[in-house]
This record gives structure tokens, C-alpha cells and sequence, in this order.
């Protein structure tokens, strides 16, 4: 019995100390659900939330650079690859000619005929170019002498083989046809650049009538007074281009671009002698005179000269109502498409050629000293006085024949009667 008792205390014993852990755990249970509920406290989301937000900022920047680097590197490539193909054909042209060069034709050398256009730089370049064709490369040369637009289109019916001087913008029209249809090449430039109007005076007109400076000044009673005569009644006389020059029809619609036709009376001369003596004798005279000159026409280069003023020149203007200033002219040297295959030498000969406004100025001072000079002895003059000029336009075979040529005093065959 006392064996049971000892055994019910022992069970009473261990249920008192089960209640005693069963109360002590009882806290520590809750204070596992406080640090849990800490734990859930932690801004997890938060900084999940924080990495979305980094992660959806990122492609917005890269994506705004690329928007605006692209086009750009897009639009540098487009504008070089519509340059190249510009610069390539300008190559290739000039290329083909030079090609040519070993292609010389066998049998007897054809004549080359130039184009005589009438006035005095054309017929001097021709007169000087011959000689050269004939005495240093051996073919016949001949002329046909007209004025610039019969001539251009001889030149493309092959009629001609050879022009010294053809005038842009005066030709721009029917140069820019005739060259798309490969009817004519550009082997080269003469002269360079050079000026033109048909609105110059004597600058000692506008000293004495400071206020006479601009076209517009021509609608005044009082300066159409002092040009006029009486072949042109109470219109000033302007004494305009040469028939059958290009520069005929522009200087017309200029007149009447700036609202002239009412105050201005056109007067055409036959030649360039004649537009010259017009000049050459009111300027010794003292007397008024209103015309048409250009940079390298020979009063323009030994006369003091003033252009009126007049608009500057614009594309839309010139392809419009001409109303405006002629721009700066290239004088560019033409010839027939046949004939760099026929004389390929002197097609070389012609690319060298730079028979500049500077070189032209010392022909005409000194065919102003020489005035009973024709054009013949004034290229013989030229040739023996600068062989260090032309002798870089030729080989040394060439440059040894001319110079043989001018020693015995000799001419080329092809020049005209004068």
C-alpha cells in the first residue's frame, strides 16, 4: 500500500511539474509569435517593390539614347553616300577622255575645225590655238566663222570640232541639253571667271552724276535726258548685245524684268567692233554712254568703267523674270564627242589650257600700243613673248616644233584671210 501511495505521489510529483513547464512555455510561445510578427515587419516587399522600380528605369534611359543617337549616325551616312556618286562621275568623265589617249587613230590626221565666235578673246584663243594644233601636233586646223548659237549647234551636229569659249549662265539652257545628251564634252576652262552687264557707264558720268548708281536711277526724266538721242526719242539709248549672242535675249528680258521697256531703248550691234567703237568713241568724246560690256572685253580692261547697281543674282531669279545681276561667268572650252578618239593628243593639249583674264590683260594693253595688230600677229606676238605659259600646255616634241615654226617666221595654214 505504502508502495501505491509512493506511487501516486511520484505521478501527482510529475503532473505538478508537466503544469509548471506547460506554464512556463506559455510565454515563450508568445514571444516567438512577437519576434515572427517582427519578422513579417521587414520591408520585404518594399524592397522588391525598389527593384522593379530600378529595373523599369533602366531600358528607359538606354531606350532615349538610342532614339537619339541613331538618326543621327543614319543621316551622316546618307549625305556621304549622295556625295560620292557626284564626285565619282565627275571622275569618270575626265577619266574616259584620258583613256583615250593610247587609242591615237591611224592614217592621215583629220582637220580640226574651230568654232570663230566674233569677238576679240575667242578669235585671239583660236587664232593661238591653231598654231599649236598644226605646228606642234601635226593636223590641219580650219574655221567656221558665226555668232554663238549657230555655232553651238554646228558644234553638236559635228560641223565643228572645237569651241574656246563657251559662256555660262548666258548658255546654261542649251549647254546643260547638249550635254545630257552627250552631244558635247567640256575638256576644260579658258579665261576663268569673269563679270558682265548690260547696265555700265563711264566712270566719269558718275562723277559727274554722283546719284546715276542703280538701274532704278534709268526711270528718272532727267537721266533718260542724258541718254537719249535722237534715233531713240525720249528713251535712253542702251546700246545692248550683239545679234545672235545669247546675251541678246537675256539682256532683253532684263529690260524688262525691272520695268525699263518704257524708259530704255534697245540698240543691237552687228559685231563686237562695232559695240567697242560705240564705247571707245563716246568715252573719247567726254559724251554719255549706257551698253553692255564683260570683264575681258578689250574697252573693259584699258577703260575706267562703273556697273549700275542691280539686284544680286538668285537662281529663282534668273530662271524667272532675269530681273537681277548676271552672275560671274565660266568660260568653259567645248568639243564634239568625236573628237577625243580622232586627236586624243590634243584633247590633252586643250586640259592643260589656261589662257586666264590676267594673261588676256597683257594682249590687250599691248594691242591698245599696237592698234594696227590683227589678231594673226597679235597670237605670233603672244607665242614667241610667253613660250614659258603655252609650254606647259604641251609635250616637249610639240613645244620643239612650234618653236621651230615661229623662228622661221611661219603662220598657221588654217587662219583666215584678214
Amino acid at each position: 500500500m505504502f508502495t501505491k501511495y509512493r506511487l501516486f505521489i511520484l505521478m501527482a510529483a510529475l503532473f505538478t511539474i508537466f503544469a509548471l513547464v506547460a506554464c512556463q512555455a506559455e510565454p515563450q510561445i508568445v514571444e516567438v509569435e512577437r519576434v515572427v510578427e517582427v519578422e513579417r515587419e521587414v520591408p520585404v516587399e518594399v524592397e522588391v517593390e525598389k527593384v522593379v522600380e530600378v529595373e523599369r528605369e533602366v531600358p528607359v534611359e538606354v531606350e532615349r539614347v538610342v532614339e537619339r543617337e541613331v538618326p543621327v549616325e543614319v543621316e551622316v551616312e546618307r549625305v556621304v553616300e549622295r556625295e560620292v556618286p557626284v564626285e565619282v562621275e565627275r571622275v569618270v568623265e575626265v577619266e574616259k577622255i584620258v583613256e583615250v589617249e593610247v587609242m591615237a587613230p591611224e592614217g592621215p590626221k583629220q582637220t580640226i575645225i574651230f568654232g570663230d565666235l566674233n569677238w576679240s578673246s575667242a578669235l585671239l584663243q583660236n587664232r593661238v590655238a591653231q598654231y599649236i594644233v598644226e605646228h606642234g601636233y601635226g593636223y590641219p586646223t580650219d574655221v567656221e566663222f558665226g555668232a554663238t548659237l549657230p555655232l553651238f549647234q554646228g558644234l553638236k551636229r559635228g560641223d565643228t570640232h572645237v569651241t574656246m569659249e563657251i559662256w555660262l549662265p548666258n548658255q546654261d539652257e542649251a549647254w546643260e541639253e547638249a550635254r545630257s545628251e552627250g552631244a558635247v564634252l567640256s575638256v576644260g576652262k579658258s579665261l576663268g571667271s569673269d563679270w558682265q552687264s548690260a547696265f555700265v557707264i563711264p566712270a566719269y558720268l558718275q562723277e559727274e552724276y554722283p546719284d546715276l548708281d542703280s538701274v532704278e536711277d534709268l526711270k528718272e526724266q532727267q537721266y533718260k535726258d542724258l541718254f537719249k538721242t535722237a534715233e531713240t526719242g525720249d528713251k535712253a539709248r542702251l546700246v545692248s548685245c550683239i545679234i545672235g549672242w545669247a546675251c541678246e535675249e537675256v539682256n532683253a528680258q532684263q529690260v524688262t524684268g525691272y520695268g525699263l521697256d518704257d524708259h530704255v531703248q534697245i540698240i543691237n550691234p552687228g559685231d563686237g567692233a562695232a559695240l567697242n567703237a560705240d564705247l571707245y568713241g563716246s568715252y573719247e568724246r567726254g559724251e554719255p554712254w549706257l551698253g553692255y560690256q564683260w570683264g575681258t572685253n578689250d574697252p573693259s580692261l584699258v577703260l575706267d568703267l562703273v556697273r549700275l547697281e542691280e539686284p544680286a543674282y538668285s537662281d529663282q531669279c534668273w530662271f524667272t523674270t532675269k530681273a537681277c545681276a548676271y552672275e560671274d561667268a565660266t568660260v568653259l572650252i567645248a568639243v564634239n564627242p568625236d573628237l577625243p578618239a580622232n586627236a586624243p593628243d590634243v584633247i590633252e593639249m586643250l586640259r592643260k589650257w589656261d589662257f586666264n583674264i590676267e594673261i588676256y590683260k597683257q594682249v590687250a594693253r599691248w594691242q591698245l600700243d599696237n592698234p594696227d595688230a590683227s589678231v594673226q600677229s597679235t597670237a605670233i606676238w603672244w607665242l614667241n613673248s610667253f613660250p614659258d605659259i603655252w609650254g606647259a600646255w604641251v609635250t616637249d616634241d610639240a613645244m620643239a616644233g612650234i618653236q621651230a615654226a615661229l623662228a622661221a617666221g611661219e603662220h598657221a595654214d588654217g587662219w583666215p584671210e584678214e
